[in-house]
C-alpha cells in the first residue's frame, strides 16, 4: 500500500528571481512577523524584512536608528512563517558602509541567525565595491537606488530623485553600479516615472519600483501602507485596505462589552462542573490566596 507523500515546498532562490528579468511582474511586500509573513507568503515571490520596521513598528521617525540586532529579530520571526518566498534582510545604517569586511560579517551574522537568503544594501556608487565582496564570498545582495531612506540626513527630507540632468546620471550610475558588482535585483524608490524604465534598460538585475513605474520588473510596498494602518502615507501607495478604522471598531467594541459586563459570556468561560468554583491549583499542589 503506498502511502501518498506532500512534494516539499520549493523556496524562490536569488538566481531564480534575477531570472524574472522581463519576465512575469515580480511581486514583493515587506514582512517584520511570523503571523503576517505566512499570510503574504503565498501571494509573494520576496519578502523583504525592511528596515522600515523602525518607523512601522517601532515608530521612530526614520531608519537610521535601526540596529542590527532589530533587524535579526525580525528576520527570525519572518522566516518562521515564510516557507515560499525569498526571504531579503535589510542591512541597517552603519552596518556596512566602513569596509567591504564589515559588510561581509554583518552579512554572514543575518543570514546565519535568520536563516534568510539574502541582504539588501542601499547602494551608492561607492557601495559597488561592497556587493562584489559580499556577492563573491557567496551572499546574494539586492541593491537600492534612488530615493534611499537611510541617506534622510544628507538629503534633509525623503525627496524623490530626478529633478536635473545630474541627479538622473547618478541614479543611473548607482543602479549600473549594482548590476555590475553581481546585485541580484535592485529596488527604485522615489524617482521620476520616465528614469524608471531607463534605468531596467541599463541594468541586467530586474528591477523592483516602489514610487517609481510600473515598467520595472517588479514592485514593492510597505504591507502596513498597502492595509492602511496609517492616516498618511507616500504619494506611491495604493491602499487595499482600511485595516486602521477595523481595527478601531473591534477595540471600540471591546471595549464597550467589557464595561457593559457582556464578556466574557458564556460561550467564552469554562462551565467544568463540580459546583463551587475553585481556584487553580499552582506547581506543587498549593493555592495562591
Amino acid at each position: 500500500m503506498s502511502r501518498h507523500v506532500e512534494a516539499p515546498i520549493r523556496r524562490q532562490s536569488a538566481p531564480d528571481i534575477r531570472a524574472r528579468k522581463g519576465g512575469d511582474p515580480i511581486v514583493c511586500l515587506t514582512a517584520y512577523t511570523a503571523p503576517v509573513a505566512e499570510i503574504l507568503d503565498e501571494h509573494c515571490d520576496v519578502l523583504l524584512v525592511g528596515d522600515s520596521v523602525g518607523m512601522v513598528v517601532h515608530g521612530m521617525p526614520n531608519t537610521v536608528g535601526v540596529t542590527l540586532e532589530m533587524m535579526i529579530m525580525h528576520g527570525q520571526a519572518v522566516m518562521r512563517g515564510a516557507k515560499r518566498a525569498l526571504v531579503v534582510v535589510d542591512m541597517p545604517f552603519g552596518s556596512y558602509e566602513a569596509s567591504a569586511e564589515q559588510a561581509f560579517a554583518n552579512a554572514t551574522r543575518i543570514l546565519k541567525e535568520t536563516g534568510a537568503q539574502a541582504v539588501k544594501v542601499e547602494a551608492g556608487v561607492y557601495v559597488g565595491a561592497t556587493i562584489a565582496y559580499l556577492v563573491q564570498r557567496g551572499i546574494p545582495v539586492m541593491g537600492h537606488v534612488g530615493l534611499r531612506p537611510q541617506a534622510v540626513n544628507v538629503d534633509g527630507k525623503f525627496r524623490a530623485k530626478g529633478r536635473t540632468k545630474e541627479e538622473r546620471a547618478q541614479v543611473l550610475a548607482e543602479a549600473r553600479a549594482a548590476d555590475e558588482a553581481g546585485a541580484f535585483a535592485i529596488v527604485v524608490e522615489g524617482v521620476d516615472e520616465t528614469l524608471a524604465p531607463e534605468i531596467t534598460a541599463a541594468v541586467k538585475a530586474p528591477t523592483i519600483g516602489i514610487g517609481a513605474s510600473a515598467q520595472c520588473d517588479g514592485q514593492i510596498l510597505v504591507t502596513d501602507d498597502l492595509l492602511g494602518l496609517f492616516d498618511w502615507t507616500p504619494k506611491f501607495v495604493r491602499r487595499y485596505a482600511n485595516l486602521k478604522a477595523e481595527i478601531a471598531k473591534a477595540a471600540a467594541n471591546y471595549a464597550a462589552d467589557v464595561r457593559a459586563r457582556r464578556f466574557p459570556a458564556a460561550a467564552e468561560t469554562y462551565a467544568l462542573g463540580g459546583g463551587k468554583a475553585r481556584r487553580p491549583r499552582v506547581a506543587g499542589g498549593d493555592e495562591r490566596g
